[in-house]
């Protein structure tokens, strides 16, 4: 499949919606970016303050340009609120391989219920519109909390790279953990087992 990195996206249930992230977005996130620079604890690109989120959105979107990266924004429909951002990265559509993350959420949203929908909205997406064999997620092996968060939507624990990455903390190096979900995988139990956990 050619996927059309030109078009605006649009996936949603009843409780969150995702789109496009677009440059205008600053001020949909720019409170996170003031308020919770925790937020980037783990992450290998900070957002805090409006400059640095201002880059961010910028670099997601050259991503998108590049057609290596498809980002999001995510509302949730319940609070009515912009809750934080996620994208697709890495896409390799000969291979039909991507990789999920560069997730985060205000921490108002976390422990809500809206990252399982929005994993299962994107794996839907990836595993049955864009025909991807592979979806891979990485994370910080120390950041336990999204590591359990990914273990529970069905992503199977590949390995860890050891001293993968610089972080935005001064250039701290971490171990990236691999995890992944394959298209089968997804048919036979993993779409089925998320899809119930959302009715939870």
């Amino acid at each position: 499949m050619d996927f059309d990195f030109s078009q605006d996206l649009i996936l949603e249930d009843e409780k969150l919606l995702l789109r496009s992230l677009k440059i205008s977005d600053v001020e949909n996130l720019i409170e996170f970016s003031i308020n919770e620079p925790e937020i980037w604890e783990y992450s290998p690109i900070g957002a805090e303050g409006r400059e640095n989120l201002e880059k961010y959105i910028q670099n997601a979107l050259k991503g998108r340009e590049d057609k290596m990266q498809f980002p999001f924004i995510v509302f949730d429909k319940v609070k009515g609120k912009y809750a934080g951002s996620t994208r697709f990265y890495d896409i390799n559509i000969p291979f039909k391989t991507l990789q999920l993350g560069y997730t985060w959420y205000g921490k108002e949203f976390r422990g809500t219920g809206i990252n399982k929908h929005c994993k299962f909205l994107l794996l839907q997406y990836a595993f049955e519109k864009m025909q991807m064999e592979r979806v891979e997620f990485r994370a910080d092996n120390a950041n336990k909390r999204s590591i359990a968060a990914m273990i529970s939507i069905g992503c199977k624990v590949e390995g860890v790279l050891r001293s993968h990455m610089p972080t935005a903390k001064n250039g701290i190096r971490r171990d990236s953990i691999i995890l992944s979900i394959l298209k089968e995988e997804w048919f036979l139990e993993v779409k089925e087992n998320l899809r119930k956990k959302l009715l939870l």
